[in-house]
């Protein structure tokens, strides 16, 4: 069992090692990245089954007892996140057969894919703040040259708005750190959930908002988003939808493990403020996604405005809101990593023309179109897909508070899901059902059936899987549930880590 905990960082960095031994063998790099995408989703699955079975686990490396050694940790919340890392590494690894090419092989696509994976699933398994902020570092670090990979100009472009924001959140991040360790003499998360009550509330109103800052730039909350859209239409599709499945659900993980388990007894503040920040995120994505007329842009503003979401049931703070949350992180991941590698096919169809300029693609590829349809119509929250049973939950939520704050939010998320809806359509009226435009170059980019036939199998599974949430969400339910309970009461994580002793 406690080698199984360790197994999500140790395969894809075993897999990102044995990519750089054969670094030089291109044609043999994309299997290898598929096998370690495999085996990563099999150990999520073996890691959600053990811990559903057997409740929390926890295991010390090096000899050291908690709270001083390092400590990893797996409850169902990050059990799922863990899974849901390795179901968006094998369908971006099996797109990136047809979609990255020779070049970006020969400069390391494949090692830097895994070292990202290898980052985000040590955010998700690590136990305490100093290697939150390691693995965040290590994720930051493989994402930002796999987003300029290439040297394009739009692509550096990007990275650079990406890397400078990134940066500042890593800074606050270690600032907050070091006022934390000098105020308690602690960073494991379960012992600091002890300690930091007897702060002064000054101290922990003032640390809550650095790391909330410091977090809500890797989730792209408003008003610190302005970086993901100008980032994520540049690097190619499987860049941006590994991207879109995992980078700013990294972020908000990182909201809810500390504002569920450390920055507890200041609610009445910093809950309403995560309320306020929700609402504006959704509404102000949203209308991004409307301005805008080119599909990666408006598929990156719609991330943005889904984050919003996420952050709302965090900050109604109910056993029930924390569920929507889990579940609309699930959700999302699939859906809208599945939209990007369609935006990706369409792209391939229609080379890069602008939207305008596009068409006729329901008669041209009607498979794509269908997926298409389902998959939008799940992000915009239509029954019975799974992205309305995510909403239904969080709206639920916010009635029986029924405080104004949380008013205000669910009618805000309403009114999100109408537009997200309108900003859809507008996707497939242009480009799959009115006719193509006489002017718009309809050659098909080179590539035999077997490369479009591997673009078109992640796209099947994911919009298979995301049907699956949404006509029978009850077994999901049932985990995200049980999830949410430990994070609302976190008794059983402390005394996990800690020992049976602690409260």
């Amino acid at each position: 069992m406690k080698v199984l905990l360790v197994l999500p960082v140790l395969v894809p960095m075993t897999t990102a090692a044995l990519s750089l031994l054969i670094f030089q063998r291109t044609g043999r790099q994309p299997a290898l990245g598929f096998i370690g995408s495999v085996l990563q989703l099999a150990v999520g699955v073996a890691l959600l089954r053990a811990v559903h079975r057997g409740g929390i686990q926890s295991t010390q490396l090096g000899g050291w007892p908690a709270p001083y050694g390092i400590t990893f940790v797996v409850d169902l919340f990050s059990a799922l996140m863990v899974l849901l890392s390795g179901i968006i590494a094998v369908v971006t690894s099996i797109y990136s057969v047809s979609d990255i090419d020779r070049e970006r092989r020969a400069r390391g696509f494949y090692p830097l894919m895994h070292a990202l994976l290898m980052g985000t699933n040590g955010v998700f398994v690590t136990g305490d703040l100093f290697n939150l902020y390691v693995w965040f570092e290590v994720t930051l670090i493989a994402s930002f040259v796999l987003l300029v990979l290439g040297n394009e100009r739009p692509q550096m472009q990007g990275a650079i708005k990406y890397v400078a924001m990134n940066l500042i959140a890593s800074a606050l991040f270690l600032t907050g750190l070091g006022i934390l360790y000098g105020s308690v003499h602690a960073l494991n998360m379960a012992d600091l959930s002890l300690k930091l009550p007897s702060l002064a509330p000054s101290i922990r109103i003032t640390l809550a908002m650095i790391f909330l800052v410091a977090f809500g730039i890797k989730a792209a909350v408003f008003p610190l988003f302005f970086w993901l859209p100008d980032s994520y239409h540049t690097p190619p599709v499987t860049v941006t939808a590994l991207f879109a499945g995992l980078l700013t659900k990294v972020g908000v993980y990182a909201l809810v493990r500390i504002f569920t388990l450390v920055f507890v007894v200041d609610q009445g503040a910093t809950h309403a403020l995560l309320l306020g920040i929700a609402a504006f995120t959704m509404a102000v994505g949203v209308l991004g996604a409307v301005s805008h007329r080119e599909v990666r842009r408006i598929l990156a503003f719609h991330s943005v405005s889904q984050v919003g979401y996420m952050v709302m049931g965090l900050g109604l703070f109910t056993l029930s809101s924390l569920s929507g949350a889990i579940f609309f992180v699930l959700h999302h991941a699939i859906i809208k990593s599945n939209l990007f590698l369609i935006s990706g096919i369409m792209r391939s169809d229609r080379k890069d023309v602008p939207l305008e300029l596009q068409g006729g693609l329901l008669a041209r590829s009607p498979g794509l179109s269908a997926c298409f349809l389902v998959t939008a119509l799940s992000l915009a929250g239509m029954p019975p897909l799974s992205g309305f049973w995510a909403k239904l939950i969080l709206v639920r939520s916010g009635l029986e508070v029924g405080s104004r704050g949380a008013a205000a939010v669910v009618a805000t998320s309403l009114a999100v899901g109408l537009v997200t809806l309108i900003s859809m359509t507008k996707i497939w009226n242009e480009a799959f059902w009115k006719p193509a435009p006489a002017e718009a170059d309809l050659a098909p980019r080179e590539g035999g059936a077997r490369r479009r036939a591997l673009l078109y199998v992640p796209v099947v599974l994911l919009t298979a899987l995301g049907l699956t949430l949404g006509m029978a969400p009850e077994p999901l339910l049932d985990v995200v549930r049980r999830a949410a309970a430990q994070l609302a009461e976190p008794t059983e994580y402390v005394r996990t880590v800690l020992g049976e002793g602690n409260p």
